[in-house]
């Protein structure tokens, strides 16, 4: 029967997505390190799988970017250069600094309102996180999350749905997020979201642009110096 025959497939499917988003979760929390190496065997027992749906998933991840394989040696987290990092930046910037623009000019009385409640919810898991005392991994996850929202809503009221997909998309939010958690990066200033919120409700579009590249650009290269020297001292090990 033809209902028979497609049930295999659905379950594969529904598998590799399995596979999908919990190594993805486990590479954002930072459980598996920038440079790791990915066993397809190792993933699959643990996950309790076959290797077909681990391997469909690490295709995916692959082709966003977060994993990198290379024939007869195996595959691992990626592990930028220098380059790469300031080129992920970059590409934040430019999308974000526009959604910031669009954002100004036409963001309502209730929506920058909602986006001050946000940054200041933002700081205080920034500010918990900071102070020692919660580095599990589940709530840094959590403020990951809630990091893209903030950001992502940005672009959500600058009325440009193209723009909100690019953004979320190209990753971008999710590699600076990786790189910060991966280099350790220095504790943000308090009210780092809250002020970017407060210059971004002024209605002024060059204001608003400046905030969000000064915002994008902050620690760039504290980032870059922890990071870029594991890229060439790390070479690419095989695995099984």
């Amino acid at each position: 029967m033809p209902a028979t025959k497609k049930e295999p497939a659905v379950e594969r499917v529904s598998l590799s997505e399995q596979a999908y988003y919990t190594i993805r979760e486990r590479i954002l929390k930072g459980a598996i390190a920038l440079g790791a190496p990915l066993s397809r065997r190792k993933l699959a027992v643990e996950l309790g799988m076959s290797l077909l749906p681990v391997a469909e998933a690490l295709q995916a991840l692959e082709s966003d970017g977060l994993v990198e394989s290379r024939p007869r040696v195996g595959t691992r987290v990626c592990l930028p250069s220098a380059d790469e990092i300031r080129e992920r930046y970059e590409v934040r910037e430019a999308l974000e600094s526009q959604a910031a623009r669009l954002y100004s000019a036409k963001a309502s009385s209730r929506e920058k309102r909602e986006m001050e409640r946000m940054a200041e919810h933002l700081d205080a898991m920034f500010n918990r996180a900071a102070s020692g005392t919660d580095h599990d991994h589940d709530f840094l996850y959590a403020v990951h999350n809630y990091h893209l929202e903030f950001h992502l809503r940005i672009a959500e009221f600058a009325r440009c749905r193209v723009l909100r997909e690019m953004i979320e998309k190209n990753h971008v939010l999710i590699f600076n997020w990786l790189f910060d958690i991966a280099a350790s990066r220095p504790p943000l200033p308090p009210h780092f979201h809250r002020d970017l919120t407060d210059s971004l409700n002024r209605g002024k579009v060059e204001i608003a642009d400046k905030a969000m590249r000064a915002h994008v650009r902050h620690g760039i290269e504290s980032v870059v110096g922890a990071l870029a020297h594991r890229a060439v001292d790390r070479p690419f090990q095989r695995v099984k």
